[in-house]
């Protein structure tokens, strides 16, 4: 049986690199973790953008959860964003609100790990039914952020960039 992956830790908060936007430099002010994870976690439409063999962005809207500090979706195996991503796997996920933005950085592999599929089809199923997260449907991809951005429109001092530890890798026994 397949182990539960291990939560991450939270990430390190630190202000973004904005020369001329006028923010502190401190970190007083900085948003919360968990007001990124409450966006993550609501949002019901996600922009996932994707790099095609030529360099050139793709924007498509996803549906999505974000569980486990990690974000999850399925698409067909021969779409363009599902290609992209067998290519080069580095994306970027936005959630819908621009107004209170957060964008995540970081890269996309494709999940088949039963006893995972098994527990994030009821997480995918309670926010979209009657849609199922279904693998025979097409790939589940799982986005491991790298840095993660955060913004609010109506107190933009507070924007807040948090980053991830690289994943360790596993021992071999």
């Amino acid at each position: 049986m397949a182990r539960r992956a291990a939560r991450p830790r939270e990430p390190k908060a630190t202000r973004p690199h904005m020369p001329g936007y006028g923010l502190p430099s401190g970190r007083k002010g900085l948003l919360p973790w968990s007001w990124a994870e409450q966006r993550l976690r609501r949002s019901h439409n996600y922009w996932m953008i994707t790099a095609k063999p030529d360099g050139s962005p793709h924007a498509m809207p996803v549906w999505g959860i974000w569980v486990d500090g990690r974000f999850f979706f399925s698409t067909g195996r021969t779409s363009r964003k599902a290609r992209n991503l067998f290519a080069h796997p580095s994306c970027v996920v936005c959630t819908e609100r621009s107004a209170e933005a957060v964008i995540v950085e970081g890269t996309a592999a494709e999940i088949d790990d039963a006893e995972a599929l098994k527990r994030l089809a009821p997480v995918y199923h309670r926010k979209y039914a009657p849609w199922k997260l279904d693998p025979e449907m097409g790939p589940v991809f799982e986005v491991r952020p790298r840095v993660i951005f955060g913004m609010r429109e109506k107190t933009f001092n507070a924007a807040t960039r948090w980053l991830f530890e690289p994943p360790s890798r596993a021992r071999r026994r």
